[in-house]
């Protein structure tokens, strides 16, 4: 029976990628599924042969450790250029957007306690 190695819900298309080239130079014998128009399935990446779990569980540990250093080093380099986006650089460049969901926070924030705050009047 084919087992689950990797959903693809929220990975971006480059990642995806990465990780079919990945799986299919380790010669795993895998398939893709679709959610499918209402969402109802999932999207994901199954191995075939249960006997190759292990081995592709490892494989994809490894690669998403690498991953995670390669990304920890590009915001690290990005911090140090003085490109790493900020609140701040946000705000500037799309002022209008960081007031709206600011305002939506404290909407949503005044709406939750709201209840609470009037049984205090009591």
């Amino acid at each position: 029976m084919a087992e689950l190695l990797f959903r693809l819900r929220h990975v971006t298309d480059e990642e995806a990628m990465e990780v079919r080239d990945l799986l299919a130079a380790h010669g795993f014998d895998t398939y893709e599924t679709q959610a499918g128009f209402f969402r109802l399935g999932v999207d994901a990446i199954w191995l075939r042969n249960p006997h190759q779990h292990d081995a592709a569980i490892a494989a994809l540990e490894a690669y998403q450790a690498e991953r995670l250093e390669r990304a920890q080093r590009e915001h690290q380099a990005a911090v140090e250029r003085g490109d790493a986006e900020t609140l701040w650089r946000r705000l500037a460049a799309h002022p209008v957007q960081v007031v709206l969901v600011l305002l939506a926070v404290g909407l949503i924030a005044a709406l939750t306690l709201l209840p609470f705050l009037g049984m205090s009047r009591s």
